[in-house]
């Protein structure tokens, strides 16, 4: 019992750290000026045209597409993998568990596989293509072991290692609730939250923020209106 607590207590402060974290950056980005009108050019001429162009950016991703299709096919599956996970994950946060999360169980399942393929790929080329080989740095290949082994772990838990579901289910809950349950004792389990944590303490530091600095970025959220409209900030209005 006394993992139990250490665990609950170590996730109690991941969250805390994520929140924060990511909460600050989303400020920073958020004051941060864009003296320049830059977007990218096809760019939409209305603000509709940009909310547009952001939702194809985060569910098609619509310029990756455009430049690299085999790093569009690898990142998608990433992502896509990633989604379905989180969702089916939900099963132990919810009670009753929500239908459609119970739907998606099937597919979530295998979207691990997905991953895994993924990250295999975007990993593959920091080392076969010479210029993403040169600009690459140690974090970025850790970053890529860290969710390659949350997503093998996870896998292995699904396909391989019997894990208690329904103990672990109680501990999440528990959690929730503030009223601490006894984490199942299972090596694997205890390895998969503890990089699970870690990687919610590097995330706010990560280049993993490009997830938010999208919605921030000047290049694809501005409207292309500099022939109509003068563009300034605040402090350059004085």
């Amino acid at each position: 019992m006394t993992l139990s607590v250490v665990y609950a207590l170590v996730f109690y402060a991941a969250v805390i750290i994520f929140a924060v974290g990511v909460g600050r950056k989303i400020y920073i980005y958020a004051q941060t000026p864009a003296p320049l009108k830059i977007p990218t050019a096809p760019a939409p001429l209305t603000r509709t045209g940009v909310v547009w162009r952001i939702l194809k950016e985060i569910t098609i991703f619509e310029s990756l597409f455009k430049s690299n299709k085999w790093i569009w096919i690898f990142g998608w599956l990433f992502h896509f993998g990633l989604l379905l996970v989180l969702l089916r994950h939900l099963r132990y946060f919810t009670e009753p568990v929500w239908f459609w999360v119970d739907l998606i169980q099937p597919f979530g399942k295998y979207a691990s596989l997905a991953m895994i393929a993924g990250l295999g790929g975007l990993w593959a080329r920091r080392f076969l293509v010479d210029r993403v080989r040169y600009i690459s740095s140690l974090s970025d290949h850790l970053m890529l072991v860290l969710l390659l082994a949350i997503a093998i772990s996870g896998a292995a838990m699904t396909f391989f290692v019997n894990v208690d579901i329904v103990g672990l289910k109680s501990f999440v809950m528990g959690m929730m609730y503030f009223d601490f349950q006894a984490l199942p004792s299972s090596v694997i389990l205890l390895i998969h939250l503890a990089m699970v944590m870690l990687l919610l303490v590097v995330f706010p530091v990560s280049k993993l923020l490009h997830a938010p600095g999208l919605f921030f970025a000047p290049t694809r959220n501005q409207v292309d209106d500099a022939r109509k409209k003068r563009h300034t900030q605040g402090w350059s209005a004085k």
